[in-house]
């Protein structure tokens, strides 16, 4: 930011909070670090990054640290990632305070539909990340990529497009957030272009009908501070 001159309300800065780092004041201390590391006062959108189930007291009190970040201006959103159905409930049954955001697997092969459902009935917006599949889900899931499924293909074929900005439309166009990684300028950009991609109702149910039901990432009651915790650096 910096570096190119660009204002600091022209950027929306989002990190997250790691479970080694739950609980009230571990919680309070980690914005502090990430703050620094950062180089700004205020963080645009804050979240949790795991439920911790079998520790959740521990993970209300990172929410209610969250929630007092908030309260200061200090953040100017509160959210949460990975959470189930089950953990937003526990969480909304203690805190104030509907997260703003739930940032969560979500691609053409595991689209967690009862998930984006409840998300939307609290009015939480649904953040996908992996948004396309990511290589980790495709190598170990005995599944070709998401950019090599033949529906996917034709769909983008269709609209003279890349099968990555089919997918990412059809997040779009279904009320999500996206998130895709990329260290190439080319990718980039091409990610960027896509607000104007229209998919019919045909080819978001042909795309919504490609999930195995199976994720890419680690199961969330498998969460543990013994097999995820790390100490995550000060500032």
């Amino acid at each position: 930011m910096r570096r190119f001159g660009l204002a600091r309300d022209e950027v929306f800065v989002e990190t997250k909070i790691w479970i080694s780092d739950y609980g009230y004041d571990e919680t309070l201390h980690s914005f502090d670090k990430s703050a620094g590391k950062l180089g700004v006062e205020q963080i645009d959108l804050l979240v949790l990054h795991q439920a911790l189930p079998g520790e959740f007291d521990t993970t209300i009190g990172a929410y209610r640290a969250l929630e007092r970040l908030l309260a200061d201006v200090r953040v100017r959103a509160i959210g949460v990632s990975n959470f189930m159905h089950e953990h937003i409930d526990r969480l909304l049954a203690e805190t104030e305070v509907v997260p703003a955001v739930n940032q969560i697997e979500v691609h053409p092969y595991f689209r967690q539909s009862a998930l984006l459902d409840r998300n939307n009935e609290l009015g939480i917006v649904s953040q996908a990340w992996s948004p396309i599949g990511g290589i980790t889900f495709y190598r170990d899931s005995g599944h070709t990529s998401t950019l090599e499924n033949e529906t996917i293909r034709s769909i983008a074929d269709a609209h003279g497009r890349t099968p990555a900005q089919v997918m990412l439309g059809w997040h779009l166009q279904q009320g999500r957030q996206v998130i895709p990684k990329s260290v190439t300028p080319a990718r980039i950009a091409e990610n960027f272009d896509v607000f104007d991609i229209e998919l019919s109702e045909t080819e978001l149910a042909a795309i919504d009908g490609l999930d195995t039901g199976k994720r890419g990432g680690p199961e969330p009651e498998d969460i543990t501070l013994e097999s995820f915790g790390r100490e995550i650096p000060e500032a």
